[in-house]
């Protein structure tokens, strides 16, 4: 069994003369990754990371989560590392291994969040001879990463393992990939690196802030859009405090990563998301104050409507770029308008009880919120279904909400999954398209491995829905009997149950107010995955 660094360098100190080699590339890496705080790997592995497998049993502290699908294991790294403030690994296979998990790494990187990438490759000795999984990596990689590294051999792998992490953890939270050669995780290797420091957000200037206090008190109406460390904690309470003094508006992006929600917190309300109804919301607004994120642009551009969201006569003005420590600059811009008085508060006051008969989306939303615990993980990628009645849970229990933060769809269950490894002991709810749960249902196997403890909610309206609004809005709303099959999910009907029940999770189908009243009252009572596909 090889040893942990500490007990050969006791054994060493007792006079033990250690083998050479005694350490491969594999868990040298493997104790710097635990060393520098990453203890999750989300993991979907091959042959050339068989190495890496094989020191999870000589390597103490890492979790190795499997996940049937490489977007599954990128997308709930990117969970983890919403919830947990810190990294995740994930272990790909070659380049193809790369390229499925892309679009949830993606999505991670628009967060953006921390995750550390350690992708296999041919052994350097094979790569020459163009096998058929060879491919260039390091293009996949470089398309959704900020830091991408080859580890030269087996005696430089710990270091770079640790540069990765540092690169990963640099404020606001990066990608970092390294790839990492069969053989350099297999031949010998020397020793772990220790920690490196982590970069954390820089400082706002003094300009910035007096900025803000000047068109803060000009008496002109004032919109925040905020995002990242300001829509929580401390930094949401400083921007509640400013509202409260200064009669600004707070906002949110349409979608934002994650937000604090719910009863006792301070109320955010959430840009909409097409151009029209954006521009529409902000109208009359002097300044938009950006913390954290930029000003706003529509996801897709549409004839005749303009790109950029902020409306005429609206001065965009940054407090705090994406890397700089947003809940200083609020709190500093508090003190400097003498905003002391508490903020207002979402009340406690559950959701109307719908009406009897059957679901509709807005129905759904009202049951979730009434049965909602304390202290609970919404992932919401409900997308046309539940956007509209986001403001149902302002004054459920408090909560925090995870949102698909880069458009690609099939987040929303992986997201789920990290967030419950994160998070043992909060329940994480998951309110899930159909359509797009499709692209990784198969997090569900995870969860039920894992058995974690998650809610899925499936809003099963048969549809990609929001592209049959799509048709609308880019003028092809003339479709006929050959364009309108692209968008339905009927011949054949996705059954949920089945497809839940066959990957090891508990799952009902309702159709009825009662029947998801019920149901949701049997999921929140108990621990472990469950599912309700909810015909709406």
């Amino acid at each position: 069994m090889v040893r942990s660094p500490q007990d050969r360098s006791e054994a060493a100190g007792a006079g033990e003369i250690l083998p050479p080699g005694a350490m491969n590339g594999a868990e040298s890496l493997l104790h710097t990754l635990v060393a520098s705080g990453v203890e999750v790997c989300f993991a979907n592995p091959g042959t050339s990371e068989m190495s890496f497998v094989n020191a999870l049993d000589r390597v103490d502290g890492m979790r190795a989560v499997l996940c049937l699908f490489e977007g599954v294991a990128t997308g709930a790294a990117d969970g983890y590392a919403r919830m947990a403030g810190k990294p995740a690994a994930t272990l790909l296979h070659l380049g193809p291994g790369l390229a499925n998990g892309l679009a949830n790494l993606h999505n991670a990187r628009k967060v953006p969040i921390s995750v550390v990438n350690i992708i296999g490759n041919h052994a350097s000795t094979h790569q020459r001879f163009d096998a058929p999984l060879t491919s260039d990596v390091a293009a996949f990689a470089h398309t959704v990463s900020h830091w991408v590294a080859s580890s030269a051999g087996p005696r430089t792998v710990a270091a770079d393992a640790a540069r990765a992490v540092q690169a990963a953890r640099t404020a606001p939270g990066q990608i970092a990939s390294l790839i990492l050669a069969a053989d350099a995780a297999w031949l010998p290797a020397e020793r772990p690196s220790p920690a490196l420091p982590v970069i954390g957000p820089a400082p706002v200037s003094d300009l910035a802030i007096a900025q803000s206090a000047r068109a803060l008190r000009a008496g002109k109406p004032v919109a925040f859009l905020l995002r990242g460390e300001a829509l929580r904690g401390r930094g949401l309470q400083a921007a509640g405090r400013i509202a409260a003094a200064t009669g600004a508006r707070l906002v949110c992006d349409t979608f934002t990563p994650r937000i604090e929600r719910g009863a006792g917190r301070v109320p955010v309300e959430r840009l909409p998301y097409r151009p029209g109804p954006a521009i529409a919301f902000l109208q009359g607004t002097a300044t938009l104050i950006l913390v954290g994120t930029q000003a706003p642009v529509g996801f897709f551009a549409y004839p005749d409507q303009p790109s950029e969201l902020t409306p005429p006569g609206c001065e965009p003005l940054v407090l705090a770029h994406p890397h700089e420590d947003a809940t200083a600059a609020l709190e500093a811009l508090a003190d400097a308008l003498g905003a002391k008085a508490p903020p207002s508060l979402s009340p406690f006051r559950l959701p109307d009880m719908p009406a009897d008969g059957a679901l509709t989306d807005e129905a759904v939303m009202r049951l979730v919120g009434r049965y909602l615990p304390d202290n609970a993980i919404v992932s919401d990628e409900s997308i046309t279904a539940g956007f509209p009645h986001y403001p149902l849970l302002e004054t459920a229990a408090p909560h925090d909400c995870l949102q698909l933060a880069g458009g690609a769809i099939g987040d929303g269950m992986p997201v789920a999954t990290g967030a419950a490894v994160a998070c043992p002991d909060r329940k994480v709810v998951s309110l899930q398209a159909d359509g797009s749960a499709m692209y990784t249902l198969q997090a569900l196997w995870t969860q039920a491995r894992e058995r974690l403890d998650v809610t899925t909610v499936i809003y099963a309206n048969r549809a990609y829905k929001v592209l049959l609004d799509e048709l609308r809005f880019v003028g092809a709303d003339r479709a006929g009997s050959n364009a309108f099959p692209m968008l339905d999910l009927h011949d054949p009907v996705l059954d949920w149950v089945k497809l839940a029940e066959g990957m090891g999770v508990e799952a009902v189908r309702v159709d009825d107010t009662r029947g998801l009243d019920a149901a949701l009252k049997s999921a929140m009572g108990q621990r472990g995955p469950r599912l309700i596909e909810a015909l709406v």
